[in-house]
């Protein structure tokens, strides 16, 4: 790997010389290739992909700037993105990470609150961007329902269609959106800027203990959306949902309407990843068509 042009806009970005003295090969992602960039006195982390895919880059590197604004949790600093003409690349600030601790667990729990109660003007973002590789939609809209039921649900059932997955799957999946909003009686979603992909792979703690947050798919949406996220793989505490409630507290039908957006993540990692999912898609939605009915 020739590391030269990619040390170019890391050096016309910053405005500061940087050499590559070391690349090293970084584990964990599903997508991306990763590499922590060694200078004399600097280090940076980078993400490769093929070049068509720079878009994608530069859709988290817009997400990362707009998580920043709020300057209500930590991101990654994005440097650059770019493409080679082998390569599509985003440089972020190389962070070293610590272990999360309940004072972590519950201080994320208060800066996800603060981040979400910021109002946002429209539900969708400025563009659309990506949930693992697959395309995410995000036109702007003024009824959240509407959004999620077209931009959603409804496009991850047309992209199962597409890859074989009829049948129930599809005649649940329209009912559901169809009835969907029989799940909002007496809640009034308001456009909050979520991270959109928020599970446990995608948080932790800097040495200091701080919280960091990485990896968006951001949007404007349903704060509950975020907090479904965290639920659907596990992995954090009672301490940040306590600290979360305590800043912000959850809509009662909370409890069923997170099954409700945890199934688009489902339906995504069906159509990533294959039939394993399929069951517990369809259990899903069984289950949130007994409620309404």
């Amino acid at each position: 790997m020739n590391w030269q042009a990619i040390s170019e806009q890391i050096e016309s970005a910053t405005g500061q010389a940087f050499k590559v003295v070391s690349a090293h090969s970084l584990s964990g992602g599903d997508i991306n290739s990763a590499f922590r960039l060694q200078g004399n006195d600097k280090s940076y982390f980078v993400k490769l992909n093929r070049a068509d895919l720079v878009a994608m880059f530069e859709a988290e590197f817009d997400g990362l700037k707009d998580i920043a604004k709020t300057q209500a949790v930590r991101v990654p600093a994005p440097v650059v993105y770019g493409k080679t003409a082998e390569h599509s690349f985003l440089v972020l600030e190389n962070l070293e990470f610590g272990c999360s601790d309940k004072a972590s667990d519950r201080l994320l729990g208060r800066q996800l609150a603060l981040m979400h109660q910021q109002h946002q003007p429209y539900f969708g973002w400025h563009r659309d961007n990506t949930i693992g590789s697959t395309l995410q939609l995000n036109n702007q809209s003024n009824d959240w329902l509407s959004f999620w039921r077209e931009q959603r649900l409804g496009f991850q059932l047309k992209l199962a269609a597409t890859k074989g997955y009829g049948g129930r799957l599809q005649a649940n999946g329209e009912r559901l959106c169809s009835e969907m909003a029989a799940l909002f009686d007496s809640y009034l979603p308001q456009p909050s800027l979520l991270h959109g992909d928020l599970w446990a792979g995608n948080a932790g703690a800097d040495k200091q203990g701080y919280p960091v947050i990485f990896d968006p798919a951001c949007y404007y949406g349903d704060r509950e959306a975020d907090l479904a996220m965290t639920e659907l793989f596990g992995g954090f505490s009672q301490d940040f949902y306590a600290a979360y409630q305590a800043a912000w507290p959850l809509d009662h039908g909370y409890g069923i309407r997170k099954t409700f957006y945890n199934l688009y993540h489902v339906f995504n990692h069906l159509n990533l990843f294959g039939g394993g999912y399929l069951r517990q898609a369809e259990n899903m939605m069984a289950m949130l068509l007994s409620e309404i009915h």
